[in-house]
């Protein structure tokens, strides 16, 4: 494992009113999985994508087993055996997995020009049974799980040749099972000499399943570390330029009267009988396993999802939800758990993402009042302190810690009574999750009422004043603080039950 196969020196790259990268670099060796690390906007992705080929790098070279090359494209990177997963899958959902894999690079029956299905369907299962992979050929892609998806991706890279794999943020949408398929996987991968540079926020991956570790800070090259000589804090350190003593900032004031109060609320198959209040200045946790009805309960009470029966009131007074402007108009606002596809207009400005739920306040009949529009903006970007050189700048250009800022900034503007936050530190790094962290702090401190869905632990302990536990939508446990622990909340999570206050 101590043949250098992949080599990137003085990586420079510019961006209109953004330096990405100053002076960075890569090594890794075969068979080994070398972790990239750093906060969001360290120059991950931009690094990534010149090996990839979709940027080309303006100063800076790369090589491959010794051998200078020349990136230029997408086909030049996999013609140099590179291939990148990325955390959003490009698959074709309505597609064969074997469709799927050989995608534009289909069998054909010679002199008859017609695709040859069986064909493709044999070398599909050789490549899958090659890394002991029980899926099917002939299957919809549309129909597999997130995690059988991101092996048909690795599949499909190892089909075209790939030695070099990027996986980025690989299981950032996968369940504590998945993830072992995954790490399987990925083992199977090393034993047959294959690189992989292994992108992810999660310590405790890293420190599972990498060789080696890279930090990157500002678009710079930090340092690189052998993973079992190295500590969470030492990374954090390198990651963050000072040392974080406090992570979770979690501010002492009064909690005050009820501001929210659900009862009895039902939805077919979805939620039983749900029952519990929120008081001002409380933030209230929300922990349960994937499916258990977290975001559906957060989607009935901001009127996404209509519920069957049951009763919502604002400040002890009945109030009628039938869809968000209504949950708006009422003072309530939510963060949904994925801000690309949920939470933001990724093609327009961090101004216009800003001001879109309060569109009111300076527009008047034709008129637009745009020093009002931009005062507004400008002043959550200071708030929130939102890394941009300009409020124009389009949000897909954003890290996933400031886009998160923005749609947090976005509600903000409304002067909401409730805020809900669907997994509001979810791919976001370490240093953005202590900002978020303190952002729900002064709004608690303020008077706003939170309600925090996590499906991280020690993020539920340590921020929330009393905790809800959901299993298969129904509440089976209610914590207080003191109450706390890991131990306890899982033991409500699996279907432990507990009278509920």
């Amino acid at each position: 494992m101590d043949e250098v196969i992949l080599s990137m020196r003085n990586i420079h790259k510019r961006f209109p009113g953004v330096y990405a990268l100053k002076d960075a670099k890569l090594e890794l060796k075969q068979g080994e999985v070398h972790a990239l690390l750093g906060e969001n906007g360290a120059g991950k992705s931009t690094l990534m994508k010149i090996l990839g080929g979709i940027y080309q790098a303006d100063e800076g070279d790369i090589y491959i087993k010794g051998r200078k090359v020349e990136i230029t494209g997408v086909h030049s990177a996999h013609a140099n055996g590179i291939s990148i997963i990325h955390q959003e899958l490009c698959l074709a959902p309505n597609m064969t997995v074997a469709e799927n894999i050989f995608l534009g690079r289909e069998e054909i029956k010679k002199g008859l020009g017609f695709v040859n299905f069986s064909e493709m369907n044999k070398k599909a299962r050789n490549l899958m049974d090659s890394l002991g992979l029980s899926i099917e050929p002939t299957e919809i892609v549309g129909t597999l799980s997130v995690a059988k998806q991101q092996m048909i991706e690795i599949v499909k890279a190892l089909s075209v040749g790939a030695n070099i794999l990027v996986m980025d943020e690989p299981t950032a949408s996968l369940s504590k099972k998945e993830v072992e398929m995954l790490f399987k996987t990925i083992e199977e991968l090393k034993k047959k000499g294959i690189s992989i540079i292994y992108i992810s926020h999660r310590m405790e991956e890293l420190f599972r399943i990498t060789d080696r570790i890279t930090v990157m800070r500002d678009g710079q090259y930090i340092g690189t570390k052998i993973t079992k000589e190295t500590s969470r804090d030492e990374l954090i350190t390198m990651m963050v330029g000072r040392e974080l003593k406090d992570l979770y900032v979690k501010s002492d004031h009064e909690i005050g009267e009820i501001v929210l109060e659900v009862r009895n609320l039902n939805r077919k198959g979805v939620l039983n009988n749900i029952s519990f209040s929120l008081r001002k200045g409380e933030i209230l946790g929300i922990s349960g396993l994937v499916g258990a009805g977290r975001t559906e309960l957060a989607r009935a009470i901001f009127g996404i999802d209509k519920y069957d029966s049951g009763t919502i009131m604002i400040e002890g007074k009945e109030v009628k939800i039938n869809c968000p402007l209504d949950a708006m108009n009422n003072g309530i606002g939510l963060v949904p758990e994925d801000r690309k596809k949920q939470g933001l207009v990724l093609i327009r400005s961090i101004g216009y993402n800003v001001t879109l739920p309060v569109l009111s306040k300076f527009i008047k009949g034709p008129r637009v009042n745009k020093a009002l529009e931009e005062e507004i903006a400008q002043d959550f970007i200071s708030k929130l302190s939102i890394k941009t050189p300009s409020m124009n700048q389009a949000a897909k250009n954003l890290s996933g810690g400031n886009q998160q800022k923005v749609v947090i900034a976005k509600w903000l503007a409304t002067n909401p009574k409730v805020l809900i936050l669907d997994e509001p530190t979810r791919g976001v790094d370490v240093g953005a999750k202590a900002e978020i962290y303190g952002i729900m702090s002064m709004l608690a401190k303020q008077g706003v009422g939170i309600i925090m869905i996590s499906s991280e632990l020690p993020e539920v302990i340590n921020m929330s004043d009393r905790v809800l536990v959901m299993y298969q939508g129904n509440i089976t446990g209610e914590l207080r603080r003191e109450q706390l622990n890991q131990e306890c909340i899982m033991h409500y999570a699996t279907g432990g039950m507990k009278n509920v206050g």
